[in-house]
């Protein structure tokens, strides 16, 4: 039954037998049909503790018979992490040491592999880079010059002047 309250706001209408989300969501977790989102929140651990460049060149990661399989997204980065294997190995390691969630994450190979999945990406609305600035100039200018050439295309400046204080 729910407890009864004056005043309905979420803060306020609590029930002390009620339990929280975190511990909820943990009990869920720790259940061995929802193992997998505790390994998914540990592959973007380990991914987001790698440089800007590598984590634009993972696609996913996956651990498989002690081995860490790397998909990347262009076969440039599979030979740039080739060479860096043992960084992805320590970084594995580091992690699983410093986070007790991720302590069941042991590889001792890496495998690195070109994927034509790509994770999808959320598109951000690209506003129009252009900057537009108020005229600041004048079209209101003497022209003292004896040159026809010069005069018209100091005539054209004005014209073109105007037309920007129009706008």
């Amino acid at each position: 039954m729910a407890a009864s309250c004056h005043n309905y706001t979420a803060n306020r209408c609590y029930n002390n037998s009620m339990k929280k989300v975190s511990t909820i969501l943990s009990h869920l977790s720790n259940q061995p049909r929802f193992r997998f989102l505790k390994q998914q929140y540990c592959y973007r651990k380990f991914i987001t503790l790698l440089s800007a460049k590598y984590q634009k060149a993972i696609a996913f990661v996956y651990i498989k018979d002690e081995t860490l399989f790397v998909a990347v997204t262009h076969p440039g980065f599979k030979m740039e992490l080739n060479y860096n294997r043992d960084l992805l190995k320590s970084i594995l390691t580091q992690l699983q040491k410093y986070d007790t969630e991720c302590s069941a994450l042991k590889a001792n190979h890496v495998v690195v592999f070109h994927s034509k999945y790509h994770p999808v990406k959320i598109e951000s609305k690209i506003s129009d880079s252009a900057v537009y600035y108020s005229e600041k100039a004048s079209s209101h200018f003497c022209i003292k010059t004896e040159n026809e050439a010069l005069k018209k295309k100091f005539l054209s400046i004005q014209k073109n002047i105007a037309k920007n204080l129009e706008i």
